[in-house]
């Protein structure tokens, strides 16, 4: 498979990222219902609570614990992404901005029938991962091509892990997305929107996580200075997921920092990414 290749389909999910219903349904983030916000939907929520654990081998990592193989080689990683799915969005984009989407393949999942190929892919990483595992087989997942097993499922493992991948940008053109001084405060604002800024969150909570965004951005171009960082990719996904329902009706500054955002080419071409097929 090409290093850029991207398999899709025409036919939309109805559920959103996390886990394919090819074995198993029920527990677990589901990548295929209508994701809303940074988070996933009421339900989705709900059973996230109560997933079933994730194979061990799964929370691995890319240059963490070496002998282990997960060398940050350039064409040896693929992401499985999830349409509609703000988790996957998010890897989007940050391949984008990072330069990777030449060296970082990439495959859409969208419904089971609409991409056998795909979702028999992700079956057999899983399995090669685990002896026996027969599910959840979820996404977004990172793949090691070279030995066929799911290196993480976890998405913030994976947004960390491609920050230490060769960028495809000139050297020094990359954007440095989690600037160490900055960790905690984007930690902590990816935790605010994961509770508060989703269509499912309190009212009184998100309009209350809205003015503090808002307030943010009074004096900075981003919302954690004036560097663009892995927290404005966290911020323009929630906020997007907001958007259409006029939630940011009250914020003229969060609607143009959305869309001041997604006019950059990473932005754009990463929704497109996920978007394409949904």
């Amino acid at each position: 498979m090409p290093e850029t290749a991207s398999r899709g389909s025409s036919t939309a999910g109805s559920r959103p990222c996390g886990q394919s219903t090819t074995t198993r349904t029920g527990d677990g983030d589901d990548p295929f219902a209508p994701a809303g916000g940074q988070g996933p939907s009421p339900s989705a929520a709900r059973s996230q609570a109560s997933a079933p654990p994730l194979p061990r081998a799964a929370h691995s990592r890319i240059g963490v614990g070496l002998a282990g193989g997960f060398y940050p080689a350039p064409h040896r990683y693929e992401v499985y992404l999830a349409a509609s799915c703000p988790r996957s969005l998010r890897i989007s984009i940050t391949l984008g901005l990072l330069g990777l989407t030449n060296s970082v393949a990439t495959t859409l999942l969208t419904h089971p029938a609409g991409t056998p190929d795909a979702f028999a892919s992700l079956r057999r990483a899983y399995e090669a991962t685990e002896h026996h595992y027969d599910g959840p087989f979820t996404a977004p997942a990172l793949c090691d091509r070279w030995t066929g097993r799911i290196v993480s499922n976890d998405t913030s493992d994976i947004l960390r892990d491609l920050t230490g991948l060769p960028s495809g940008h000139a050297a020094g053109h990359a954007p440095t997305l989690l600037p160490p001084s900055l960790s905690a405060d984007i930690e902590a604002l990816r935790d605010l929107l994961d509770r508060d800024v989703t269509p499912s969150a309190r009212p009184a909570d998100r309009a209350a996580a809205l003015d503090l965004l808002d307030c943010q951005l009074t004096h900075a171009t981003y919302v954690l200075g004036d560097s663009l960082t892995a927290a404005d990719v966290d911020a323009w996904v929630a906020l997007s997921q907001l958007s259409p329902a006029g939630a940011l009706c009250a914020h003229p500054r969060l609607r143009d920092y959305v869309h001041r955002l997604g006019e950059l080419p990473a932005f754009r071409t990463g929704h497109d990414g996920v978007s394409a097929a949904a």
